[in-house]
Formats: C-alpha cells, structure tokens, sequence
C-alpha cells in the first residue's frame, strides 16, 4: 500500500474518531440536561417523552424528503425493528427516573457494562464463541458493577438496579442493531425508534406534565430530542470511516464528559469506590475489546 493511500486510510480513521468523540458529547447533553430539569422539578417521563418527540420529527422529516410514499416507511424486519425501538425507549425512560437520585457518574459507570454484556450475550445470540480471556474480561466488569453498586453498604440506592437494567436493555439493542444492520436503512431504524418512543411515552407525558419554570429550562427540555437525534446519527456515520474495533475505545469519553459536567455545574467529584469501580469496568471492556480484535486479525490473517 502507498503512502498516499495510508495517509488516506489514517485521515478516514481520524475523521470517524472524531465523529465517535461528537456524538458521546451529544450524549452527554442528555444525561446532564436531563439531571439538571429533574432537580428542577420535571417529571423523568416527559423529559423521555421529549427526548424522542423532536428525534421523531427530524427522523419523520427525513425519511419522507423524496415524498411522503407509504413504501419509504416499510421494513422487512418490523418486530426486530420495534424490538429495539423499545429496548432504547425502556432504557432512556429508566435512566431518566434513575438521574433524579444517583450522580451522573455512577450511571454512566453501571452503563458501561454494556459491552461487556454484548460480548457475554453474542454467544447464545449471534452463535459469536467468547475464550477464556473474554470470559476472564466479563467476570471482572461485573466485579466492577460490584464495587460501583457496593450492594451490601450503605450506599447503595435502589436506582442502581434501574442503570443495572438499562445495561442489559442496551447489550441487547447493540445485538440487534448488528443484526439489522445492511438489512434496514439508517433512516428507517431512526424513524422507528423515534416514532416508538414518542407514542409510547405520550400518554405518560401527558399525565405527568410539568411546565419547566423560565425560558432557558424550556430551552434545555426542546433540545433534548435534536441531541439524541444527532448523536445517534454521527454515531452511525462514524462508522463509514473507522471500522468498530478501532472506534470502541473511544465510547468511554462519555464517563469523561459526564464527570466534567458533573463537576462544573454541581461540584460533584465521584468518591474514591466509583473510580476504582469505573475502571475495572473500564478496563475489563479494553481486555475484551483487545481480545476480540486480535481474534477478527487470526480469522483475516
């Protein structure tokens, strides 16, 4: 290969790094937004309801820019489709409960035991063989959840099991995601979830509604659909440039992001237990992640 054409290759990588980068910050909007309007007084729900009503509208707005054609909104796997819609709805209308009582960092830190559940669950569910190295990574993730959670001590809160859900609910929206994947366009799994859960969550949202005290809380609870919208669809371009097991690493930004924002607007820093919690977690993802890309290298080489 030329030089010119590793230049190249290294620029795309770059590119879909950066991309990756973009859109765990739009993720973090979410998670922060979201803590700052429930301390307010908003209602979890209808802060989801939100979350999914603009990405519905943007989504909606896509899909139908060559014509409003029945046919642009078909799929050929619907149930799987709506499945995953739903695991995401659950997730985010769970975290959103669950940001109104645990920092943002623990969240975060419960829900990066995403991969390594993707990873447990892709044996029985994508026939994908896990060796006892990967085994050796999950077994420590979860020694990980335990010292975050500390579900003997005092400080554990029942919210935790909520973020607990929420990994699993995620694990299992990634398979699918990779199941469906070159099947169903982008577009449509976009207009999908976004429909879901705007309609799921309406009635919720309507019971509970609380208008939000002064403009810039209007302002905040608005943009908390194009966030979603638009880390999802950066996070799906990424993918264009860089393949996924170069990209992966690059996920835990978002614990990053998190304690910033944690820190600068309520002087929140995470105890010495969620650290060291977190980066087992961490950690045993990297073990994993490392150990799956050094298997795809065996099968190409």
């Amino acid at each position: 290969m030329s030089r010119v054409a590793v230049h190249a290759l290294e620029d795309r990588a770059s590119l879909g790094i950066a991309m990756m980068l973009a859109a765990w910050l739009c993720f973090s909007f979410i998670d922060t937004s979201v803590k700052w309007l429930v301390l307010a007084g908003l209602p979890a729900l209808q802060l989801a309801f939100m979350r999914y009503f603009l990405h519905f509208f943007i989504s909606t707005a896509l899909v139908a820019r060559g014509g409003l054609d029945l046919e642009r909104f078909k799929t050929e796997r619907p149930v799987l489709v709506l499945l995953r819609a739903y695991l995401l709805a659950a997730s985010t209308a769970l975290n959103f409960i669950a940001l109104l009582y645990l920092p943002l960092t623990v969240t975060a830190s419960i829900m990066f035991t995403s991969p390594i559940l993707v990873c447990l669950l892709g044996w029985p569910l994508l026939g994908e063989r896990v060796g006892p190295w990967r085994m050796a990574g999950i077994a420590v993730g979860f020694v990980g959840v335990l010292v975050v959670m500390r579900p003997f001590g005092s400080e554990f809160h029942w919210a935790m099991l909520l973020s607990l859900h929420n990994a699993v609910a995620l694990a299992l929206y990634s398979i699918l995601t990779r199941k469906l994947s070159g099947v169903v366009a982008v577009e449509t799994m976009q207009f999908y979830m976004g429909a879901f859960g705007t309609f799921a969550l309406l009635p919720f949202a309507i019971w509970s509604w609380t208008n939000p005290a002064n403009l810039t809380d209007w302002l905040i609870m608005i943009a908390l659909g194009f966030w979603g919208w638009a880390g999802h669809e950066v996070l799906t371009r990424a993918h264009r440039f860089a393949p996924a097991n170069t990209l992966m690493p690059y996920t835990y930004s978002f614990l990053i992001f998190l304690t910033l924002w944690s820190y600068a607007i309520w002087g929140h820093i995470p105890d010495a237990m969620t650290l060291l919690g977190a980066a087992i977690i961490i950690g045993s993802g990297l073990l994993i992640w490392a150990r799956t890309r050094a298997a795809e290298h065996r099968t190409q080489g």
